[in-house]
């Protein structure tokens, strides 16, 4: 049996963003190539054996929502986009980005939801002070849940 979610992640953030981290968001997005200095999500670290069979700690950055193509378990497809929002009374970006995720990976992609929070546009603040990040589903069930984002914490399911 497959632990696979539906994560839509959907939120316009202000225009405060530096190119540095637009870089870095699209390089999460699939969008660009992955910057030559991560500050979003900096570190990514498994473990290997090494030549003699002893455990080594190893970084290999990898973008967080940037599947793209027909979801193997959610049905429908993959996909994220980032765009500007210059033109509009509202200025700074919208983001949209639908994947598959494992719980093994809400810990890193938790990282990257708790910082778009906190560049969140107003409209995404609810009143427990929450900030409303987009909906998280299990892959057989048929109605998602609110994903929101308080006090730095991802309210993952259990």
């Amino acid at each position: 049996m497959s632990d696979l979610f539906e994560l839509m992640v959907t939120v316009d953030l202000g225009d405060e963003l530096s190119e540095q981290e637009i870089a870095e968001l699209r390089w999460h997005l699939g969008l660009g190539p992955q910057p030559e200095r991560l500050t979003i999500v900096t570190a990514f670290p498994f473990v290997v054996e090494d030549d003699a069979g002893n455990p080594v700690v190893e970084d290999e950055p990898y973008p967080l929502l940037a599947e793209r193509g027909a979801a193997a378990r959610v049905g429908g497809a993959l996909c994220s986009a980032l765009a500007s929002r210059a033109d509009l009374p509202r200025r700074g970006w919208s983001l949209t980005s639908r994947q598959e995720v494992h719980p093994d990976d809400f810990e890193k992609v938790g990282e990257l939801l708790c910082w778009l929070a906190a560049r969140a546009h107003d409209t995404h603040l609810l009143v427990d002070h929450a900030v409303w990040i987009g909906y998280l589903r299990f892959h057989e069930d048929l109605m998602p849940e609110v994903l929101e984002i308080k006090n730095g914490l991802v309210n993952w399911p259990a």
